[in-house]
């Protein structure tokens, strides 16, 4: 079945709001692992706006699952942070200093160079490498000639089409992730996956080895409550 990872970095967002440690970001992720979640996942940035780089060092130690760090490499105390720590996977994200979220995927043929390096350079520390794509199959066989582990599809496009019509929203998506199998990649698919449209995108592409899942998340927390989402998500995901 698809695993299911945690973006934790919303309730950052809200402790930060306020200042102090409530709510108490370490505690989160050791209830969403509590509560059935296969994975946690962050994404520091720079100006450390939700997720810092103290909390990537203190959660490390205490994640029993999976733990992923999503960010832009070429941000050297990203790199440094992830070398440091080790998480179980590095998802490189390409996203701008002044992205209000990620908005697109890396050209891994135009990178390649910069993205070869970086694979090697986590790989050899023993880190799972993904590489944040857009759904188009030359990307996926440009991750894979880069040597990356996974890629991650980036699934906003899907959301927004996908009350327009399911099967038209997903076509680019199950050919890029066609593509990423024959090359031998893992697949991982990520932003903008909801308890609307999770079932579906699995259930079509049942390869997916896991989803990293945090605004809608976090917001269905809100009226159903933490453990109830998870249980909600990991229902969606065993859906056949």
């Amino acid at each position: 079945m698809t695993r299911l990872s945690v973006n934790i970095n919303k309730i950052a967002t809200l402790r930060n709001a306020r200042g102090g440690n409530l709510p108490d970001v370490a505690q989160a992720a050791l209830r969403c692992e509590a509560f059935g979640a296969q994975g946690i996942t962050v994404h520091p940035r720079p100006d450390e706006r939700h997720i810092r780089y103290a909390d990537v060092r203190q959660i490390r130690p205490l994640v029993k699952t999976e733990f992923n760090i999503e960010g832009n490499p070429t941000v050297r105390s990203f790199v440094d942070l992830v070398l440091e720590v080790v998480p179980d996977q590095v998802t490189l994200v390409p996203d701008g200093h002044n992205a209000l979220t990620s908005n697109a995927g890396w050209d891994t043929l135009q990178n390649r160079e910069l993205l070869t390096e970086l694979c090697r350079t986590f790989k050899a520390k023993g880190i799972r490498t993904s590489i944040f794509i857009d759904p188009l199959p030359e990307m996926a066989q440009g991750a894979a000639a880069c040597g990356a582990d996974r890629v991650e599809l980036y699934t906003a496009d899907y959301a927004e089409q996908y009350p327009l019509g399911p099967e038209k929203a997903i076509a680019r998506y199950l050919e890029t992730a066609r593509a990423a199998r024959a090359t031998g990649l893992g697949l991982n698919a990520g932003h903008d996956l909801s308890l609307e449209n999770l079932a579906f995108f699995v259930h079509t592409i049942p390869w997916t080895d896991e989803v990293s899942i945090g605004h809608a998340l976090i917001s269905d927390a809100l009226y159903l409550g933490l453990e109830k989402t998870i249980e909600a998500y990991l229902g969606e995901l065993s859906k056949k």
